[in-house]
């Protein structure tokens, strides 16, 4: 069975940091693109991060860029995604998604979800 669990969400003041991992079981992680989307109740999900499996390529939103970090440990089956200088507006459920395609373009390229965890950004 094929699964993507996310953990290390939390509430964190503005500032502060936080990691995410993303363990998947049922298949390997190393071949597969994985994505780090985030939703707002009553808003669109969002893209955060990619880390492509052939080219090892990361891609970052606009807003995230230089604050958040993507990384993976095939040996480990795991993706984290470092978040550093958080902000409020960082406040959301973070889904990890994975991909069979390489450089995806767009949420529907991902064919498998996690459960989501959420990150709340508050003093």
């Amino acid at each position: 069975q094929v699964q993507l669990v996310e953990s290390g969400g939390g509430l964190v003041q503005p500032g502060g940091s936080l990691t995410l991992s993303c363990t998947a079981s049922g298949f390997s992680l190393r071949l597969y693109t994985i994505g780090w989307f985030r939703q707002v109740p009553g808003l669109e999900r969002e893209f955060v991060a990619s880390h492509d499996y052939r080219d090892r390529r990361e891609k970052y939103a606009d807003r995230v860029a230089g604050r958040f970090t993507i990384s993976r440990d095939n040996a480990k089956n795991t993706i984290y995604l470092q978040l550093d200088n958080l902000r409020p507006e960082d406040t959301a459920v973070y889904y990890c998604a994975a991909s069979g395609r390489s450089r995806p373009t767009s949420s529907y390229d991902y064919a498998d979800w996690g459960q989501g965890t959420q990150v709340t950004v508050s003093s």
